[in-house]
């Protein structure tokens, strides 16, 4: 199954709430009048990665590709439509309903407002239906979108070393297990520290993801000091040749500070090793928090200077606007989403796919 379908199918929550309320806002006084047909144009959209790698030269002997895809799907611009079709005049009493349909998905006041007022720029007093308002609010969202959706770069420096951070149960483990595996599908050497030594299921966990990745997992004694495994992990890992080494860290709640405080060791310890590491800072996020993401953003760039998001959980929430909050507030590139358990639930963050399974809109 195509990723898009399987994650519309997973944001059913949202986008049920989001297409139906939309539905509504516009028969709320709106009128029938007669059907235009409209042609669906098919855009074609490149396939974006999770990670930033240098192109392989392309084989002589590969088979020929055939018609080419619109990426994961071709965003729809028109829809053939029949029978009578309500619309309703733009107007102030529309957008504030649309602000507060906004707000409900997670979208957040300040995000909301924006959204509406680009909305209402040049379309005030006209008439527009259900279908009309959904395609413009899904440019909308993937043009805020746009601007953060980027791929995890990767550098020359060997090792480089990805810090993983987030709170209690946001799914690092589960990220580190499978960008691990993805890396090592491109050619990449990949070593797991296991920094999270207080909880022996993490340890366990990222085991078993090593085992099916064909990645080496560094342990230590439970309870032992993570950033002593930190240091000696870029040890042996700068020691082995290895291109990437992944350290996991604790579940960290952004009120424990003296959690929170181990975690500016680890980056101390990390930099007396190589100034410049860590080099990328990922932070995961759990979709299911909501607005609380935010705070959760701002503690983590000042304790461990994030450098990107994952977006986990997607499938667990009914507000997934949060996504656009974030973009638009924060501004950090949002490198991968997942909406489930399984290795391929792990995708590169596509704003157009996204803002079409967001408001629900139908793709080809």
């Amino acid at each position: 199954m195509a990723f898009f379908s399987k994650l519309k199918d997973k944001l059913f929550k949202s986008s049920s709430k989001l297409d139906e309320g939309l539905e509504a806002i516009v028969e709320d006084g709106g009128e029938e009048t007669a059907a235009v047909a409209v042609e669906s144009v098919a855009v074609e959209q490149p396939v974006p990665a999770v990670v930033e790698v240098e192109a392989a030269p392309v084989a002589e002997d590969k088979a020929p590709v055939e018609a080419p895809k619109s990426g994961i799907f071709a965003r729809l611009t028109g829809q053939n439509q029949s029978g009578p079709v309500v619309k309703r005049v733009l107007d102030d009493d529309m957008l504030e309903q649309l602000e507060e349909l906004l707000i409900a998905s997670d979208m957040g006041v300040d995000t909301a407002l924006r959204v509406t007022a680009n909305i209402a720029e040049g379309r005030l007093g006209r008439r527009v239906s259900s279908q009309e308002i959904k395609e413009i609010l899904a440019t909308e969202v993937a043009r805020i979108m746009e601007t953060v959706a980027r791929p995890m770069p990767l550098y020359p420096s060997k090792p480089q070393v990805v810090l993983v951070v987030g709170v209690n149960g946001s799914g690092k483990t589960t990220t580190i297990g499978k960008l691990a595996s993805q890396f090592r599908s491109a050619g990449k050497s990949v070593v797991i520290a296991a920094g999270d030594t207080f909880r022996a299921a993490a340890v366990e966990q990222l085991q078993v993801w090593g085992e099916r990745a064909g990645v080496p997992v560094l342990t230590a004694p439970e309870g032992s000091d993570p950033a002593s495994l930190a240091y000696d992990a870029m040890t042996k890992a700068e020691a082995e040749g290895a291109d990437l080494l992944m350290i996991d860290t604790a579940g960290r709640l952004q009120n424990r500070q003296d959690l929170m405080e181990e975690l500016s060791k680890i980056v101390r310890v990390i930099r007396k090793k190589n100034p410049d590491a860590p080099h990328n800072t990922l932070l995961v996020l759990d979709a299911t928090t909501g607005q609380n993401a935010i705070s959760q953003v701002e503690t983590f760039q000042k304790l461990a200077d994030v450098s990107g998001l994952v977006m986990t959980k997607l499938d667990g929430t009914a507000k997934g606007g949060i996504l656009v909050s974030l973009a638009d507030k924060i501004g950090l590139p949002i490198h991968a989403i997942g909406v489930g358990e399984q290795i391929d639930d792990l995708q590169p963050f596509d704003p157009e796919e996204f803002a079409a399974a967001l408001i629900g809109l139908d793709q080809k």
